[in-house]
């Protein structure tokens, strides 16, 4: 029996989605793979892409980092998601479902946001979670 990719799990429950090894260095602002399961109620689960918004500082620190996952299920009217293009396709960030993770689950680098995104993103969670 063999593991699946990352990339083609399907939501089953006989083998576990796992990403792939967790990278030596993770930067702020980079889309990576990352394993959400085991997720409950209304969180977002399974293997899927997440946006790094620790600081660089914290990274190095720290075994866990704060991220956002990515969604292709767009909701353009909702205030907390923000629209972004990854790789060739039109993908939302899901700010209402940040959350803080271990590195372990951390997989392998998918893109980096533009510039723009990024700031979009920190007014964004300025927004939502600051003053």
């Amino acid at each position: 029996m063999g593991r699946r990719p990352a990339a083609s799990c399907d939501g089953g429950d006989e083998v576990p989605c796992r990403a792939p090894p967790a990278p030596k260095t993770v930067k702020r602002y980079e889309v990576r793979w990352a394993t959400l399961d085991l997720a409950r109620g209304a969180e977002m689960g399974r293997t899927r892409p997440v946006v790094i918004v620790s600081l660089d500082a914290l990274i190095g620190r720290l075994q866990t980092v704060t991220i956002c996952p990515v969604t292709s299920q767009l909701h353009p009217s909702w205030r907390t998601r923000l629209g972004v293009r990854v790789g060739r396709k039109s993908a939302e960030i899901a700010v209402d479902q940040i959350r803080t993770i271990s590195k372990s689950r951390i997989g392998a680098r998918v893109a980096v946001l533009s510039e723009s995104d990024a700031r979009s993103l920190r007014r964004l969670i300025t927004e939502m979670y600051g003053e």
